[in-house]
């Protein structure tokens, strides 16, 4: 996997660029995708960190925070490079933190939510915090408004298209900024099930995603995390009818290295093994 530098944020965001697939890489379209967002205390979330790792600080006109996401979509024709498309459309939702790690910026996965029984070769084969849940997730695009509707054993969210966007995001300088934070990250880690760091990194176009609004949002993860209560709010919803995905897989063990140069301000850099 190839180190990813900190986005540009001063001008427009354009995404960033395809790395090679490689045949052991995976492929996937998302379906009716969103990103729910929420502000966390930056305290809270750092006790959840491995060392090394630290929240991203966001200046929301209520004070400093951190930001958690739930990301949500039913995967379609999910396959590794080497096999054929397989014939699966499941939920899945992905529990995730802006951090950085050793300085790189990327998202701490806590864990991860799939209704379908291939979730033991995630867990099994590479020791990720994955686990099965009944998930059901539907959108309607063309209704006035668009709604969206997630329905899971420990997440439920309720959705709608305001009638305009807001002019802009609390906590980010404007739509480059949140754009690249919340809709671009590429590399991610996650404990181990040997209690180990692992990582790996995704590509996507670049997203055009719709506001939503929740009418109802709870998600009982980051409750449990005590990042969250039942009363939350969800500070966006980030949404669009599909995506595509490349996952750069297989995870690796990470290894940190600490700087060897004497340049002043110097960040170290989180790099896999292998």
């Amino acid at each position: 996997m190839r180190r990813r530098r900190a986005y540009p944020l001063r001008m427009t965001f354009s995404g960033t660029p395809r790395p090679r697939l490689r045949w052991h890489h995976a492929e996937t379209e998302l379906d009716d995708f969103a990103i729910v967002s929420y502000r966390v205390p930056a305290e809270a979330l750092g006790r959840l960190l491995p060392a090394g790792f630290a929240p991203m600080r966001f200046a929301f006109a209520e004070g400093e925070a951190a930001m958690v996401s739930a990301v949500a979509f039913r995967d379609r024709d999910f396959h590794f490079r080497f096999c054929p498309p397989a014939a699966i459309s499941c939920g899945q939702i992905n529990y995730r933190a802006y951090v950085t790690a050793y300085g790189e910026p990327g998202v701490w996965f806590f864990g991860t939510s799939l209704d379908h029984p291939v979730v033991a070769v995630p867990r099994l084969l590479w020791g990720m915090p994955w686990r099965r849940d009944r998930i059901g997730i539907t959108a309607d695009w063309d209704s006035a408004p668009a709604r969206w509707r997630l329905d899971a054993g420990e997440a439920s969210c309720t959705a709608t298209e305001p009638a305009a966007p807001p002019g802009r995001l609390d906590g980010f300088t404007g739509e480059s900024h949140w754009m690249a934070m919340l809709t671009h990250p590429t590399i991610g880690w996650y404990r181990r099930r040997d209690g180990r760091v692992g990582t790996y990194s995704i590509w996507h176009p670049l997203m055009r995603p719709r506001h939503l609004t929740a009418e109802s949002a709870r998600f009982r993860v980051f409750e449990e995390l005590g990042l969250t209560t039942p009363e939350s709010e969800p500070h966006s919803i980030l949404a669009q009818e599909n995506i595509h995905f490349d996952i750069h897989t297989p995870p690796r063990r990470l290894r940190a290295q600490r700087p060897t140069s004497a340049e002043p301000g110097e960040r170290a850099a989180a790099r896999p093994e292998g």
